[in-house]
């Protein structure tokens, strides 16, 4: 499509800002591994909290509100939905579980999309999964209630060829390494939107084709942080760099880069806030003391001293062996042997089978 033509990729050009900005998130990227190994249940809190505030948030960028009390309920599936409001929430729910299950073995493609958009569709009385039969224009409603027209996207007969397109171009240009994952992902949601495929619901694809090839090139912070939520934050801004992009997008004449530095602001922000948030919760009172007996509980074979400092980088070999005691004296582990041949295991019976649940 468009955005992903090689020539207009070759088009493309980065200032120091640009360049500062994707060498961050690489170094984020990189850091991502230590969080995942260092703190697990930190991550299941904050996975979960996401997924209510993405729900939350994305529902309310589409005008959808849901009665207080009622969406972490859905969203945590303690209760069917009982309105159509509630549907679309349920919808989204089960979408954005299936990225976070499934997003690798997902390969971008025109079937992939519509399946996105029959699972949101999948609680409601209208079907999803189909193109748009009849014209839409994305519009803005102006204070005296008149609106304007902001973009006219592809007409319907050119929409699944469009659709095509737009996944072979983006295969093909991460497969010649035109560009870094982090231009050809935002791109690739740019071009969607401008294709804008379905009658309904094209914001919320949008964002989560995004979230899924973001999983696919190891970017993992939405797992932790709701980048719906961000988004909604900045939703003006959102909004006004999708229609500075989109100007002139039919001719291929269009500028990228202002949704190209939105989208790389938001994915900033939301790797700052996830590390301020899992350092927030490790360095309370007590943590240190848990990441230690959650590392033990998920070793079901005898273990080293130095197997368990390895998994918790941030904790003395002093506190780690203080701990170990405790947990000998509580009749959750035993040691084996002695000397610096010495083991340690957990005693029949005390295992945490749910430590790895994530």
């Amino acid at each position: 499509m468009q955005s992903l033509n090689p020539q207009y990729l070759e088009r493309l050009s980065f200032t120091a800002d640009h360049l500062a900005a994707l060498r961050a998130l690489g170094e984020f990227r990189g850091k991502q591994s230590l969080y995942f190994h260092q703190a697990p249940e930190t991550l299941k809190t904050l996975r979960q909290a996401a997924q209510i505030e993405s729900t939350e948030s994305s529902s309310r960028i589409e005008g959808v509100t849901v009665a207080p009390g009622r969406l972490e309920p859905l969203v945590l599936k303690r209760t069917d939905p009982r309105n159509r409001s509630e549907q679309e929430v349920a919808g989204y729910r089960d979408t954005l579980a299936l990225i976070h299950e499934s997003a690798r073995e997902m390969a971008f493609s025109g079937n992939v999309v519509l399946q996105l958009h029959g699972m949101l569709y999948r609680y409601m009385p209208q079907r999803g999964g189909r193109w748009k039969n009849s014209p839409n224009e994305i519009t803005e409603t102006l204070a005296d209630g008149s609106k304007r027209v902001r973009f006219t996207p592809t007409p319907p007969h050119l929409t699944p060829i469009q659709m095509d397109e737009l996944a072979a171009g983006y295969a093909r240009a991460l497969d010649a390494h035109h560009q870094d994952a982090l231009v050809l992902v935002p791109l690739v949601v740019l071009d969607f939107l401008c294709i804008h495929p379905f009658t309904d619901g094209n914001g919320r694809v949008a964002r989560l084709l995004g979230l899924m090839l973001l999983y696919q090139n190891d970017y993992e912070v939405g797992r932790y942080i709701s980048l719906e939520r961000i988004i909604e934050q900045s939703k003006e801004s959102y909004y006004e760099t999708l229609e500075k992009s989109s100007a002139g997008w039919h001719e291929g004449q269009h500028d990228a880069m202002p949704w190209l530095e939105h989208f790389w602001g938001t994915l900033i922000r939301a790797y700052r806030e996830f590390e301020e948030r899992v350092h927030r919760v490790r360095t309370v009172p007590g943590a240190k003391t848990e990441q230690v007996r959650l590392a033990v509980s998920r070793r079901p074979q005898p273990f080293a001293i130095s197997d368990i400092e390895a998994e918790c980088a941030e904790v003395s070999r002093d506190m780690v062996r203080h701990v170990l005691r405790q947990m000998r004296e509580e009749g959750l582990i035993e040691v084996i042997g002695r000397g610096r041949g010495a083991k340690w295991r957990q005693l029949t019976g005390n295992r945490n089978t749910d430590a790895t649940a994530s």
